[in-house]
């Protein structure tokens, strides 16, 4: 291997490192960002970590290459092959090491692949951490040793962690698509153990991902999980991503549920239980979830997106449970803090046994608002944070209530529009709510009609 003299910055981005292979990402990128992550660690004064990739077709090849890189600054590594990135973060816990790798794209196209890295107290790096891994990089000097490899096998510890505190009162019949990702290597070992009559689509792994993109927060790609639940008239489906850390859900009518819905159905099981009754969540989630917490008289916090973000607000916070509109929830009740999609979905199965009612019962009460999904405006790097600042000052100007904890989440007493700059690449994120489809299209004409004026 190569140090990367050329090393894409672009790929250096908020909460990982992370583009497309051979163009951006390549073995010699892989041992470069080893070599940076082990210098790191060695300077913390750490001597081991923790190594695991996901099933994409290019995962091997960049493992093999970051983990001679991390060896030879004299970093001893924990090996565990093939493994969901929820896997990787058990493992971090179990075997009591605070950092690592995950070799993972999650959901990007399938030619993608990058590295989620933690350096201390098993948080994944994000914002200036990331940065000051690139400079690191670049700058090229490097700890020097030779460090150990062993191999190690966290599955059964981690399958057994999964169901430990799961207890389903009633047989309930489950689609499960895994999007022939990760999870497809795990999903047989849970879920055909439980008290379950279950319905496997696309559960053979396979890193080309030939049925559907591994990315449950886009409806196309529930197409099939949905038809499947109509066909065999199942009480719900559950779809998961490329790394397994985030989930996607189906009813028993075929409506897609959100995830912010899914947090209300959680905080109505939770809550006279929970030690801390403070809600935190994204400023993507619906005004649905916020009316729900203070109906059962708990405290919302609106918080900015991303799951590394969101994951240290709710350890930092001392919370019970957690979570953004993409997926990503932290359960710290039962459970040990990290995303899990498969978790998740066993807590849903659990609050749907219990209850003896229907999934769409379950959120029947719930206010009802007319929302976007979230809408993509292609732009530059350099303008996305200047049409974003451009939105705040419009606000200001009409005097209109704001919350800019991410970007510009304009309140209105019937409604709110958020404009956001993406953390992942040169986009804007809008989405717009409202208690009509009329005040719905009149914020979203608005805001977008002002975006498009800001960005030519």
């Amino acid at each position: 291997m190569n140090v990367k003299k050329d090393l894409n910055k672009t790929i250096f981005r908020e909460y990982d490192i992370r583009g497309e292979y051979k163009t951006q990402i390549d073995s010699d990128t892989a041992y470069t960002v080893g070599l940076a992550f082990g210098t790191k660690i060695r300077s913390l004064g750490k001597k081991e970590c923790v190594v695991g990739h996901d099933n994409r077709l290019s995962g091997e090849e960049l493992t093999n290459a970051l983990l001679e890189g991390i060896l030879s600054t004299g970093v001893d590594v924990k090996f565990l092959g093939l493994v969901t990135t929820p896997m990787y973060y058990f493992a971090c816990l179990h075997l009591q090491i605070d950092c690592g790798v995950m070799v993972t794209a999650s959901h990007n196209p399938v030619n993608d692949n990058g590295f989620k890295i933690a350096v201390e107290n098993y948080d994944n790096i994000c914002g200036e951490k990331v940065k000051e891994l690139y400079d690191i990089a670049v700058h090229g000097e490097f700890a020097v040793g030779t460090g150990s490899l062993q191999h190690v096998d966290v599955r059964e510890a981690y399958l057994k962690r999964l169901t430990r505190d799961i207890q389903l009162e009633r047989r309930l019949k489950v689609v499960i698509d895994p999007a022939n990702a990760t999870t497809s290597t795990l999903v047989h070992d849970v879920f055909d153990k439980l008290n379950l009559d279950v319905t496997y689509i696309n559960d053979v792994s396979d890193g080309s991902f030939p049925s559907h993109h591994p990315d449950p927060s886009v409806p196309e790609n529930m197409i099939q999980l949905r038809e499947k639940i109509l066909e065999l008239g199942a009480d719900l489906g559950i779809g998961y991503d490329g790394d397994g850390d985030r989930l996607g859900i189906i009813d028993e009518a075929g409506n897609i549920v959100a995830i912010d819905t899914f947090m209300a159905i959680v905080w109505d099981d939770i809550f006279e239980t929970a030690k801390n009754k403070t809600a935190l969540f994204d400023v993507k989630c619906s005004k649905q979830l916020e009316d729900e917490i203070l109906r059962l008289g708990g405290t919302p916090f609106i918080y900015r997106t991303g799951n590394s973000y969101l994951k240290y607000k709710v350890k930092e916070m001392d919370l019970t449970f957690g979570g953004e509109l993409s997926g990503h929830v932290f359960f710290r009740d039962k459970w040990d803090g990290f995303d899990s999609g498969i978790y998740a979905s066993l807590r849903l199965m659990e609050i749907l046994s219990k209850t003896g009612k229907k999934l769409s019962e379950l959120y029947s009460h719930l206010n009802v608002y007319f929302s976007t999904p979230e809408i993509k405006v292609k732009t530059t790097e350099e303008k996305k944070f200047k049409i974003v600042d451009s939105v705040l000052e419009h606000c200001k100007e009409k005097g209109i209530e704001m919350i800019t904890v991410d970007g510009v989440r304009a309140k209105y007493e019937d409604g709110w529009a958020l404009v956001r700059a993406s953390n992942t690449g040169p986009n804007l994120t809008l989405r717009f709510e409202a208690k009509t489809e009329e005040r719905l299209e009149a914020l979203k004409r608005e805001y977008m009609g002002l975006v498009d004026e800001l960005n030519r």
